[in-house]
């Protein structure tokens, strides 16, 4: 690995922690990725083209769950972080890691505008001894084909003069055992030297680097990751709908199935996917591949049926309302819980968006309550949340969980609701309930189930 000046010097300032590094995008993923290089000792310049995301994050507020605002105040008075929306600041970094969105077209191809639009931001601020350091999740090749002719065209050498690398993010929203700082982190360089340069960056704040050979290897180990878990949640979603039509539990299947303790790993049914990453992450590689004149049949099959849960759902509270000799047209529905998961905010690709509006296709008066999420915009439209109360419950034709959340009192629903469609499961396992609770699949009896469960938690 050949030595310059421009490498030895940025190893220097990284290691001494007197780099100054930068973070271009502030939410989901750059801002945890901001606080822990402020943890460690660096000055933090965190770019955002939202003067509202800056002026909240100077005032020492999070806009992040994962962030304690006391976090992020005590960096900002010390003045190891600051936001700005002035893109020439970056010119003052020495390292950049980029975190910007990369969502679908409705095409379902990419849209790299955000990523395009950082990388000639930071391409126009390029200098000798600088590092960039992308972690969009992305198609395979990106950081070569849109990274690398940016910074050579101002006339620098990759890994002589910049270090340019990839490395996929992890964060998990709402986890509370795994968070940026604990999470493996991967990566890979366009040369060796940008491998040791970025390696050098995250292992002053991340417990574990694993760096790999190229930055397609790494590109490639995000949608790995992300399409493991769609094509497995899409096999068990179909297995519910496979359950449903033979009259079998769906869960008592998985709870017996996971007391093995090898050759099987435990996933679970329900509304859909959502979030950022499962839903869309599978996508650039299909999309990728079809440019090569390939066609990912498992990508798409598990896409397909994924997306197609929100329907499930709104069919199965057509059943159950039928058979209370109602019609779903008018009558008055409850959703619980929006966000993609349990215990956050977030509510990106969530189906709750899908089954709401299924609903209201069929003429059902939909209102929603999520104690994470008290309003949201979608297509123009606000919705406001509603309080979780006796008379609410007790006024529902019919209460669907999509989102699981824990600061729900499931006992009071089950006791004041008069119908819940349950697609998490999360009601009336074992004993009677006051609501007629009507799940992805028939229930199995109470005391099988239970014991079910009891191995499968001691094999866990």
């Amino acid at each position: 690995m050949a030595r310059t000046a421009a490498r030895d010097r940025l190893l220097q300032k990284i290691h001494g922690r007197t780099a100054t590094t930068a973070v271009v995008g502030l939410g989901y993923v750059g801002l945890p990725l901001a606080m822990e290089l402020a943890d460690a000792g660096f000055h933090v310049i965190g770019y955002d083209v939202s003067e509202a995301t800056v002026q909240g994050l100077m005032r020492g507020e999070s806009h992040i769950q994962d962030i304690p605002a006391r976090r992020v105040a005590k960096h900002v008075k010390s003045g190891r972080f600051e936001a700005t929306t002035v893109e020439a600041r970056l010119a003052d970094a020495d390292t950049v890691s980029i975190a910007v969105p990369t969502p679908l077209a409705k095409t379902r191809d990419p849209d790299m505008s955000f990523v395009v639009s950082a990388a000639e931001a930071v391409a126009r601020n390029a200098h000798p001894g600088m590092l960039v350091v992308l972690e969009s999740t992305t198609y395979p090749g990106t950081t070569r084909d849109v990274f690398q002719p940016r910074l050579e065209a101002r006339g620098l050498t990759l890994g002589g003069d910049v270090f340019l690398a990839f490395s996929p993010e992890r964060v998990d929203p709402g986890n509370p055992d795994w968070n940026t700082k604990n999470t493996p982190k991967v990566l890979g360089g366009v040369t060796p030297a940008c491998t040791e340069v970025a390696a050098a960056l995250y292992e002053s704040c991340i417990e574990r680097v694993v760096p790999v050979s190229s930055p397609e290897t790494a590109e490639l180990v995000k949608l790995l990751e992300n399409t493991f878990r769609s094509v497995n949640i899409g096999l068990v979603n179909e297995m519910a709908i496979i359950c449903d039509r033979l009259g079998v539990d769906v869960w008592e299947v998985i709870d017996a199935a996971a007391t093995k303790p090898f050759g099987f790993m435990r996933f679970t049914p329900g509304p859909g996917i959502g979030g950022h990453c499962i839903p869309l992450d599978p996508h650039y590689l299909a999309w990728k591949m079809r440019t090569l004149n390939y066609k990912t049949r498992f990508i798409d099959l598990a896409s397909e049926i994924n997306s197609a849960m929100p329907d499930v759902v709104v069919r199965k509270v057509g059943d159950a309302l039928n058979d209370e000799r109602k019609a779903l047209r008018g009558s008055r529905v409850l959703v619980l819980g929006v966000a993609y998961k349990r215990d956050i905010d977030d509510i990106r690709e969530s189906p709750a968006l899908d089954v709401i509006r299924l609903l209201e296709e069929h003429g059902a008066e939909v209102t929603y309550h999520d104690p994470y999420v008290r309003s949201f915009r979608e297509n123009g439209h606000e919705r406001v949340g509603v309080p979780l109360s006796d008379a609410v419950l007790a006024g529902a034709d019919a209460v669907v969980v999509v989102t699981d959340h824990a600061a729900i009192d499931w006992k009071r629903v089950a006791a004041k609701a008069s119908l819940v469609i349950d697609t998490r499961n999360v009601l009336g396992r074992s004993g009677p309930t006051h609501a007629r609770v009507v799940a992805l699949t028939p229930r199995a009896p109470a005391a099988p189930r239970a014991a079910a469960r009891a191995r499968a938690r001691r094999k866990s």
